[in-house]
């Protein structure tokens, strides 16, 4: 029976062909502990260990200078107006003595592009250091585990509580949680709102309540935007929403500094007592404790290699050191590092990449630096009276009607003088200096004449001038319009 049964469970090959068979080998899972099955999967709750080094240090320091500046921002003044505000409504942006106004795109769209690629110089150089210091993601993510670490305890703490059933303790301390979270949601919804309509008018008014049935739709949106990025989703929007995390393997080469584990030193790696030498055991430095997982926000193992996930906090590389320094071990075993580096190559600080970035950011800052500076804080519009285009007046001139309208992109009320040319012995119908506030559009209605024998065809260009000529200044501005004579 048993040759029968070998033989029928074997296929049978053709052309007396010998049947090959691929070897199944078992591999084991990196920081595993021998379960058999991975330490996280999508969808698991990641419970950050609480962890303090050198790096964690410095990314708190940041955060906290960063979270000042979001926070204090939009109370800042400067010559009587809020310094930092983007009122949507008014099509009008300030930033201290620079107010942009639709004409000005230009303007944002060459911050906006400087902006991009600092980000890609510094990721060429540093990697993505920007996710790990600076992120509002990163920023809220950490704030709001702060708020858990203080209600609910460590990491073992607060993995426990969620395991048990619900009782008194576990309700009051999920509350006191998830209401400090919506306060600070609010809090945070408050100050962005505050970047976009007068802070000090949105405070008052929220607190009174008496908010627009929009600003109170727009508040709770960013609430709970804040509530659930930073409180529910965090390291899913780091790993499979932020479309920088995919796109950031394009900036990296073999000498971008990243956060690397030396595997050559570490494995294999292993359990081992302070005092026994793990060389003569066969082992590397690493003893396989788990930590640089279990201090990982977005819940990878930096031994398994570089990963998109990583957002090169240095978390992991604190909780090595702390290791390495207990063990009596050299440091650096997960460190900041460069491929070349761990391969023992030559590492090239200097190289063409980053200086086709460097150069491209010089030139994108002069050219903006020249934008501002060549800059004038004046526009004019001129609408012509579509009705009649033109008219024989009592003095039997030729008339035509316009509607000049002027704003003053300044911080200042200036006193502007306003003129025609293109057509000899014109005459002009109306104020011909005008004062406009700081800020605002000033319309004016206005009318042109001339004789009649000095119009050479039905139709002639013509120039309006706005000059500033209070408080003395150099903005002027000049607008071609046409002058059309009777048929």
């Amino acid at each position: 029976m048993k040759a029968n049964d070998q033989s029928s469970s074997t296929p049978k090959s053709t052309n007396n062909s010998v049947q090959k068979h691929i070897p199944i080998k078992n591999v084991k899972i990196h920081g595993t502990k021998n379960t058999g099955k991975e330490r996280y999967k999508p969808g698991d709750q990641i419970y950050v260990r609480r962890n303090q080094g050198f790096f964690q240090r410095l990314r708190q320091r940041m955060n906290l200078v960063y979270f000042a500046f979001f926070l204090l921002l939009p109370w800042l003044q400067f010559n009587g107006h809020q310094a930092v505000l983007f009122d949507i409504s008014e099509q009008r942006f300030t930033l201290w003595s620079l107010t942009l106004w639709p004409q000005d795109l230009t303007l944002l769209a060459w911050l906006f592009i400087l902006g991009a690629f600092l980000l890609f110089f510094v990721t060429t150089f540093l990697g993505r250091v920007w996710c790990g210091y600076m992120c509002p993601q990163t920023v809220w993510t950490f704030i709001f585990i702060w708020f858990e670490e203080r209600i609910e305890g460590t990491a073992n703490q607060r993995r426990k509580l969620d395991q048990q059933e619900m009782s008194a303790n576990k309700f009051i301390r999920k509350f006191l949680k998830h209401g400090a979270w919506l306060l600070f949601s609010l809090l945070t919804a408050m100050t962005f709102a505050g970047y976009f309509s007068p802070m000090q008018e949105l405070f008052v008014n929220v607190f009174t309540l008496n908010t627009s049935v929009m600003m109170a739709g727009i508040l709770a949106f960013f609430t709970f935007a804040t509530y659930g990025n930073a409180g529910w989703m965090r390291e899913t929007v780091c790993m499979h929403m932020c479309p920088y995390a995919r796109f950031q393997s394009a900036m990296f080469d073999k000498d971008t500094l990243t956060v690397a584990y030396d595997s050559a030193r570490g494995e294999g790696r292993g359990a081992r007592g302070r005092k026994q030498d793990h060389k003569a055991m066969g082992l590397g430095d690493c003893i396989d404790c788990n930590l640089c997982v279990e201090v990982c926000p977005t819940g990878i193992d930096i031994r398994n290699g570089l990963q998109y996930e990583c957002i090169n906090c240095g978390s992991c590389v604190d909780a090595c050191s702390g290791v390495m320094q207990k063990m009596n071990y050299p440091q650096g075993l997960i460190r900041y590092t460069t491929e070349h580096e761990l391969k023992g190559k030559k590492v090239h600080l200097i190289r063409s990449k980053l200086i086709g970035y460097a150069v491209l950011l010089v030139v994108m800052s002069t050219m903006l630096v020249l934008e501002i500076v060549n800059r004038v804080p004046l526009s004019l519009d001129i609408i012509r009276d579509r009705t009649e285009l033109a008219k024989e007046n009592f003095n039997g001139e030729i008339e035509n009607v316009y509607t000049l309208k002027i704003l003053n992109m300044s911080q200042t009320d200036n006193t502007y003088k306003l003129s025609v040319k293109g057509i000899e012995n014109t005459e002009w119908h109306g104020k011909q200096e005008v004062t406009v506030e700081a800020a605002t559009v000033y319309t004016l209605p206005i009318s042109i004449s001339v004789d009649p024998y000095e119009l050479k065809s039905y139709m002639t260009d013509i120039t309006f001038t706005v000059e500033q000529i209070a408080p003395e200044g150099e903005a002027k501005i000049e607008q071609e319009s046409r002058f059309f004579n009777k048929r």
